[in-house]
């Protein structure tokens, strides 16, 4: 700027706002006595504004987005017609003065984005402008202020239109006397460190359009006050500890454009009556233990850009009527436990460009209509039960493996690390291949018996044979029960959804009857899955062979060329993963040390009292079933591996559980007997913890194993599930030793090296939760006194 601006003493008006002036301001400027308005906003204006200077005539100063420095200039407590300041997104340093509140005339002061700070902990420069009537807006944000919200807001200015504090570090409740700022438009108030509930006075601001509380620590419930603000049109509160149910009277608000809710600890369902809101824009409900349906009125939301409703708990089917949202660009329905089909009409959502339905139950084919998406840049659905071949027209191409990950009977061409496709040629060659098993099956333990005998004739006194466990044995086909097709289609009532028990990458399971009235739970096989024909291979070798008291018992099974189901024993308690995360299913200490024993037992015979060492590969909660007696039985062997005297450690394409899965199987796809130790060690964790390895808490700096590693080096107590013991309980110490010897154990079954590992038969043999004369948990060990296996 020339320094000769300085000598127009007649100039009333300079204005130089946003162009590329650097350096510093000519001082002389601010001893022009006739200047009315200064503004110099917008360039790279630098320096120290001079503090003894006389401007009396000044109205309007804007000097903001400059690199200014030093304190706040004195020299504006002066200009007593000041009526708009603006000295925004400068460095400013030091205390806002008292004295601003000198300025009677002032309707506008911005102030944000410098390190300014008050000189009292309540705030004072509130009391200050409470002197500025005519003052409508306010913008303090981004300023370290440091300072208690004090209830002194309530006397500014009745004029008052937007207050903007936020990102000040402003503490405390938010005060009820902000009710009478009746005339206010907007307020921001989001990253601070307010505490206490949501004022039911906020509801008294009917001009109110927007209104900005996310990111604090408010708690409390929404209040329905919130409901009279008939103009607004932003309501954003997530990021807080608000509880409770949202709302109905929210869906009145007909006005609203913006909802964010997401990052709070909101319940029940979504009330319907949000989706009466046909103008809103953007709608975000994520990160809340929100439950039930989304329901097909979904559809009426026709001008909405973005609906995130994810990290959940809801379920149902994804309404096949959401495609009618036109102008939907971003979907996340991640983390949540919606199950069917993925709708064919989300291709008709022309406008997608993010779509996120990953770590859901959806199962079933990827439509091909979603090639039509040719805006859509991110793509997951990673984590799902889906199937059959990956699309790969469109944007597809464009998608790498990352997004259907985790999905395992999903197949496409190599470059994406998934299986290839195979033909139905080659399916229906396997399926001679397993009906030949079937067949042959019989006759081949028959002669394999014979061969047995006569060799321990040949071979006696010079060899002992081997004596078996007592609780296992050589379970061959004949000695199954002859069920039909007929039979299994009456007992399921036609395999009706009303007796479905849940479904797995490659099948269903229903739960049966029987015309005698025996109780049956019968997978069936999806044939059309790649990978469905091996699984029921894999299952009919392991369980038609052995058989243990904690391994799911084989009934019989049903197959001609179309269908194929393994029929086995129902388990009326469902699984450790449904009962662990049950409310109406309560698992004290020794029931759940009593499960994972049965666990650790029905490991340890696959690993070493057969004749082939067989490892299971998917060790999960999920595969742990409980009967009447809550005795767990694993289950689900359909990947499993027979590992040959030779190799120990072999290498396999197929995928197990991602947070089971032991780090040298996800890396280099090696099993082995360790490996199943390693899931092992990670349900103890859970199971104890009642957190999933894949908990949304955890993350790449840490892990289900680092969390509770941690924890035994200062206090156990604070990862252990808390319904398990409180420290009340007169035997709190003794519990407390006792999970914290549980959580060491699993840490020991769960090293990164697999040489490290202990096996699964010294995991049996470790000695837990000796507490002497406990009258709650007497004498357990995973080699268990009473009713020993061996």
């Amino acid at each position: 700027m020339p320094h000769e601006i300085g000598d127009l003493h007649n100039l009333e008006e300079l204005g130089l706002s946003w162009n590329n002036l650097v350096g510093p301001i000519p001082t002389t400027i601010f001893n022009i006595s006739t200047i009315k308005i200064i503004g110099i906003a917008g360039n790279k204006l630098s320096g120290i504004l001079p503090s003894t200077t006389k401007v009396p005539n000044l109205e309007r100063l804007t000097m903001g987005s400059n690199d200014f420095s030093g304190t706040f200039p004195s020299f504006i407590s002066n200009a007593s017609k000041l009526s708009m300041l603006d000295i925004s997104s400068n460095s400013f340093t030091g205390f806002i003065p008292s004295t601003i509140g000198n300025l009677r005339n002032l309707e506008w002061l911005n102030l944000k984005e410098n390190y300014l700070t008050s000189p009292t902990p309540n705030l004072s420069i509130l009391s200050s402008l409470a002197n500025c009537k005519n003052l409508k807006h306010l913008e303090l944000a981004g300023n370290p202020l440091n300072s208690l919200l004090p209830s002194s807001i309530g006397n500014l200015s009745i004029s008052l239109e937007n207050v903007y504090m936020n990102d000040c570090n402003v503490s405390g409740n938010i005060p009820k006397e902000i009710e009478n700022l009746n005339h206010l438009i907007e307020i921001q108030l989001q990253s601070n460190k307010l505490t206490g509930p949501i004022p039911a006075t906020l509801g008294g601001l009917q001009k109110l359009q927007g209104l900005n509380l996310r990111d604090n620590k408010l708690e409390g419930s929404i209040p329905d006050h919130l409901c009279r603000l008939i103009e607004l049109v932003e309501l954003q509160l997530d990021g807080n500890n608000i509880y409770g149910s949202i709302p109905a009277c929210l869906g009145n608000l007909t006005t609203l454009r913006k909802l964010s809710l997401a990052s709070n600890r909101l319940t029940s369902v979504i009330p319907s009556t949000l989706w009466q809101l046909k103008d809103i824009l953007y709608f975000n409900l994520s990160s809340n233990f929100l439950n039930g349906s989304v329901p097909f009125e979904i559809q009426s939301l026709k001008v909405v850009v973005a609906i995130d409703l994810s990290r959940n708990h809801l379920s149902g089917n994804i309404p096949t009527d959401i495609g009618s949202l036109k102008n939907l660009q971003n979907l996340s329905l991640r983390y949540n436990r919606f199950e069917g089909l993925i709708p064919e009409s989300i291709g008709d959502m022309t406008s997608l460009n993010f779509l996120d339905l990953s770590n859901n139950n959806l199962f079933g084919v990827i439509p091909k209509s979603l090639e039509k998406l040719s805006y859509l840049l991110y793509l997951n659905l990673s984590f799902n039960q889906l199937s059959g071949e990956i699309p790969t027209g469109g944007t597809f191409r464009n998608f790498s493996v990352e997004s259907f990950k985790g999905n395992l009977a999903l197949c496409r061409s190599p470059q994406l690390q998934l299986p290839q496709c195979q033909t139905s040629t080659h399916r229906k060659s396997r399926t001679k291949k397993v009906l030949l098993l079937i067949v042959l099956l019989p006759l081949s333990i028959v002669v394999t018996m014979v061969v047995l005998v006569l060799t321990f004739v040949l071979t006696k006194g010079r060899k002992k044979s081997r004596k078996p466990p007592t609780n296992a044995e050589v379970y061959p086909q004949h000695t199954w029960r002859r069920i039909s097709y007929q039979e299994l289609v009456r007992a399921t009532n036609g395999f009706s959804e009303n007796n479905l028990l849940g479904r797995g990458s490659y099948g269903s399971v229903y739960r049966g009857r029987l015309d005698d009235g025996m109780e049956l739970a019968i997978k069936v096989f999806h044939l059309h899955f790649e990978g469905a024909l091996t699984s029921f291979e894999a299952e009919c070798e392991v369980l038609s062979s052995i058989r243990h008291r904690n391994l799911v018992k084989i009934i019989s099974s049903c197959t001609n060329d179309d269908f194929k189901s393994l029929i086995l024993e129902y388990m009326p308690n469902g699984s450790l993963e449904k009962c662990l995360y049950s409310d109406n299913c309560i698992l004290d200490i020794s029931h759940r040390l009593n499960i994972m024993i049965d666990v650790a037992s029905a490991l340890e015979y696959p690993h070493f009292s057969y004749s082939v060492p067989i490892v299971h590969c998917d060790l999960k909660p999920n595969n742990v079933l409980l009967d009447a007696n809550m005795v767990a039985h694993l289950s689900d062997f359909g990947i499993s591996k027979l590992l040959s005297e030779e190799d120990s450690m072999m290498q396999t394409q197929t995928l197990a559980t991602i947070g089971y899965m032991a780090p040298e199987y996800g890396r280099e796809g090696k099993v082995s007997q360790k490996g199943d130790v390693y899931s092992f060690g990670i349900m103890l964790m859970e199971t104890f913890t009642r957190k999933k390895p894949t908990d949304e808490i955890f993350s790449e700096e840490m892990s289900l194993r680092s969390w509770v590693g941690e924890s035994l080096c200062s206090a156990v107590m604070k990862v252990v599930d808390g319904n398990l013991v409180s420290r009340d309980d007169e035997n709190f110490s003794r519990k407390e030793e006792c999970l914290s010897s549980i959580l060491s154990l699993a840490m020991e079954c769960t090293r990164e090296s697999p040489g490290e590992r202990i096996n699964i038969r010294e995991v049996r043999g470790t000695k837990m939760c000796l507490l002497d004369n406990n009258p709650l948990i007497e004498g357990f060990s995973f080699n268990r006194i009473w009713g020993q296996v061996d």
